[in-house]
């Protein structure tokens, strides 16, 4: 994948990605970050397939225009902790410190976003083993191995060798939906499929699931607007 700049104002950057499996020139804006995507099949050549992207450009804008703005996260930021909104503030001492409006976040205020960063992930790591073994045990399935990633298109995932993996910004998100999340991809141990038999799968071990699943659809986006680390 290659990034080009298309004039105007402001310039947006594109990302240039190949598809062997594409039959056109498509263009897409992520709703979680806006980042735009221009995808050519095989033979087109890029000068082409920019020109596609310059005549859609009216489009382009009223697609940003929709997209949630990007917010660092630094001393002041406000943001979701399961759920809670949570200032982010100057802490003292080594360790951070979560209260229950506030998060406290001690050093160099440069860092802050990156050392807030391993903070959540090694959270979500602790919230999500916690619920993966619970429904594992009410599955009667045991997995294999458990990672996390900053995914943008899937919360989770479950390989047909009983991998797991989650995305760690489920952090931010309500604890029931944590949860639910952690019941999906456990019950993929048993049914690697989204057939009926899975969603029953879904709501034995978890109980009802449209509310968590709905929020998820309707704001879950929202969590990938907090960029911890610049560049």
């Amino acid at each position: 994948m290659t990034q080009h700049i298309l004039p105007g104002t402001p310039p947006l950057t594109v990302t240039l990605r190949r598809s062997a499996r594409a039959r056109r020139i498509s263009l897409r804006v992520s709703r979680l970050d806006g980042r735009i995507t221009l995808t050519l099949p095989k033979g087109v050549r890029d000068a082409e397939a920019l020109a596609f992207a310059r005549d859609k450009r009216d489009w382009l804008s009223r697609q940003l225009a929709h997209s949630p703005a990007q917010r660092p996260v630094t001393l002041g930021t406000t943001l979701p902790i399961a759920g809670q909104m949570r200032h982010v503030v100057a802490g003292s001492g080594r360790s951070i410190v979560l209260g229950h409006d506030s998060i406290a976040v001690p050093g160099d205020s440069a860092r802050t976003g990156a050392r807030l960063q391993g903070y959540l992930k090694e959270l979500a790591r602790h919230l999500l083993s916690e619920a993966v073994t619970h429904y594992s045990a009410c599955l009667g399935r045991s997995h294999t191995r458990l990672t996390l990633r900053d995914t943008r298109s899937r919360w989770g995932s479950c390989s047909s060798r009983g991998a797991l993996m989650f995305s760690w910004r489920l952090v931010m998100a309500p604890p029931e939906v944590l949860d639910y999340v952690a019941a999906h991809e456990v019950a993929h141990l048993a049914e690697m499929n989204h057939a009926p038999a899975f969603w029953t799968t879904v709501e034995r071990i978890h109980g009802p699931y449209e509310s968590p699943r709905r929020w998820l659809r309707d704001h879950g986006h929202h969590l990938h607007k907090y960029r911890f680390v610049t560049g």
